[in-house]
């Protein structure tokens, strides 16, 4: 197949997605009230409730939840072949992550901005919340150390990314500043804002940064990695409109630019270069590598951001919803921001099936499982448009290797924000009042414990990553039972939220079994990992067990809010 052809199908796919699917989950089945007086200006406190402009915020959302995870996900995935793959991220995004992402915006915008583990106690009971908050901890967690790592090592791998990645902030900053505080218009900012970060990119393309062995004491690792956690920790607790919002929103608007040369590389290379563009990797591949886990259902689990995530629920719920202006808002940003994931994973899959030479090239970089990654998605994305615009391998390299720090960056400092919120909660729930920096800083030592569990390079921070997938899918499956009970209590169609339950649980619980099964092998046991599975898919079983005792009950109980919203339904059809 053709990879402009390919391309042209998951756009299509995604447009009608949005155009039609996400307007019938608006309208029909969450039926976004534009007169509901959301959380951020019921609670407008100026640090974490905010109204804000729906196009920065969608920035926010987005960036946040895109990170590194649609990129790296797909981009081992296509080991099994390029239909799988593809089919997954568009599906996915269309009937699952939309749904998801909007439904977790809808039920915390509805609850005052709470979070998704403060949710859990109200409508699956008290009993499950406590485990809820643990699965929400560790998941959390692992996000945080995780893209510490994987930031700290495109920064040593790809020293050209360091001026753009840093500068940014300055970038973010300054954008914050002319938006809130000297109320300059939004377009002209951003042109500006977004201008400066692809200049900061051709001056870090010819100014690399390369650390010494020994920098302020420190490796390049260890440095890197602890100014990650100190950036982490400065970000998270300063006013979401001083650094969050800007700076989300300039890197989304630069992704979008990002993907835009990326697909027009892909049409033009195709169809005017003279060699053409090719896809090289194999539809269905029957010569996987040895050693290489069974698709179903790890392919379901290794593509988590870009087809369903758990951790859009806490960020939706954690952060987004407090920010929401008007309620009709959240289908732009939730159901928008998972289509923008989806368009990121369909980038990476292009990048990396369509960004070799030969089957031979391929087949070297995927020899074994888990072997591609943001690497080849550099690499396979630089070939691409150096053949489609005729930009330098390394130029196109370093926007490629920006654009996945600066989301990852964005991820790990939403996900310790998430976190300290976490800590708090944890704390509300044993009596203890625990404030925003002490938790902020549980947060950093924590995860500054995880990454150099295994030494100063850092490399402990991926230890329990091989639990990210089957974690994030089982959170997913966990958020859709909240917005499934809050469905069925205001009798609404449940099947949009019923439907994704059961098949994302149904797969993600049988690869964490599997995966228990693996951490216990005789010959190579990890018995920490195997310990942190028996948690997670105990804490699971039992919410999954009270959530469904909860639909019972909404589904046979008296209807919630049900004339009020007859009227308004009655109102906007006569509009």
């Amino acid at each position: 197949m053709s990879p402009v052809l390919l391309m042209t199908i998951g756009l299509a796919v995604f447009a009608c997605g949005y155009f039609f699917y996400s307007r019938y989950l608006a309208n029909r089945v969450y039926r976004l009230d534009p007169a509901f007086k959301t959380p951020a200006h019921e609670l407008n406190d100026g640090v974490d409730y905010v109204p804000t402009n729906k196009f920065i915020l969608w920035g926010h959302h987005f960036t946040s939840v895109a990170g590194a995870a649609p990129i790296v996900g797909p981009a081992i995935a296509v080991i099994w072949g390029w239909v799988p793959a593809f089919l997954w991220v568009t599906i996915g995004t269309v009937f699952f992550a939309g749904m998801h992402d909007l439904g977790a915006l809808w039920a915390s915008n509805r609850n005052k901005g709470r979070s998704i583990g403060a949710l859990s106690a109200r409508y699956i009971g008290k009993r499950g919340a406590s485990l809820f908050l643990v699965v929400i901890f560790l998941l959390l967690l692992m996000v945080i150390a995780a893209f510490a790592v994987v930031i700290k090592n495109l920064l040593i791998s790809t020293p050209t990314a360091v001026i753009p990645v840093w500068g940014a902030i300055v970038v973010a900053l300054l954008v914050g500043v002319a938006v809130y505080r000297l109320r300059w218009p939004l377009l002209w900012v951003t042109i500006v804002g977004v201008s400066a970060l692809y200049g900061l990119i051709v001056l870090g393309d010819s100014m690399p940064v390369v650390l010494p062995d020994d920098f302020l004491g420190m490796g390049p690792a260890t440095f890197w990695i602890v100014a990650l956690f100190v950036y982490g920790a400065i970000a998270s607790l300063l006013p979401v409109w001083v650094l969050l919002q800007p700076r989300d929103y300039i890197n989304g608007v630069q992704l979008f630019i990002g993907l835009g040369l990326l697909f027009g590389s892909v049409l033009i290379a195709t169809l005017f270069s003279a060699d053409g563009l090719q896809i090289v990797a194999p539809a269905i591949n029957t010569a996987v590598p040895e050693g290489t886990p069974s698709m179903v259902p790890l392919l379901f689990v290794t593509i988590a951001c870009g087809a369903i995530s758990g951790f859009h629920g806490m960020v939706s719920s954690g952060t987004t919803s407090k920010q929401l202006d008007k309620e009709t808002d959240a289908r732009f940003v939730g159901y928008f921001g998972a289509v923008g994931e989806g368009l990121l994973s369909l980038g990476t899959i292009l990048a990396v099936i369509a960004g070799f030479r030969t089957v031979a090239e391929w087949e070297e970089v995927y020899s074994s499982f888990g072997a591609g990654g943001v690497t080849a998605f550099v690499n396979g994305g630089g070939a691409i448009m150096n053949a489609g615009l005729g930009l330098p391998v390394s130029l196109s390299a370093t926007v490629l290797a920006t654009m996945a720090v600066l989301f990852a960056a964005t991820t790990m400092d939403t996900g310790m924000r998430l976190l300290r919120f976490v800590v708090q909660e944890i704390g509300d729930s044993m009596k203890v009042r625990i404030t925003k920096v002490p938790a902020t800083l549980i947060v950093v030592a924590v995860g500054l414990g995880l990454t150099f569990s295994q030494g100063l390079g850092g490399d402990g921070g991926l230890r329990i990553w091989p639990l990210f997938g089957t974690t994030n899918q089982l959170m997913a499956s966990l958020t859709l039972s909240i917005v499934a009970v809050m469905l069925l209590r205001k009798r609404r169609n449940p099947l949009p939220a019923l439907i994704p339950l059961v098949l994302v649980f149904g797969l993600s619980f049988w690869a964490a079994i599997q995966q228990l099964t693996a951490f216990a092998s005789p010959t190579d046991p990890d018995w920490l990992l195997f310990t942190l599975d028996v948690i997670i898919i105990a804490a699971s079983v039992w919410v999954a067990i009270e959530a469904v005792l909860a639909m019972r009950r909404a589904a046979t109980g008296p209807a919630e809010d049900e004339d009020e919203d007859a009227q308004l339904q009655a109102v906007r059809e006569e509009v």
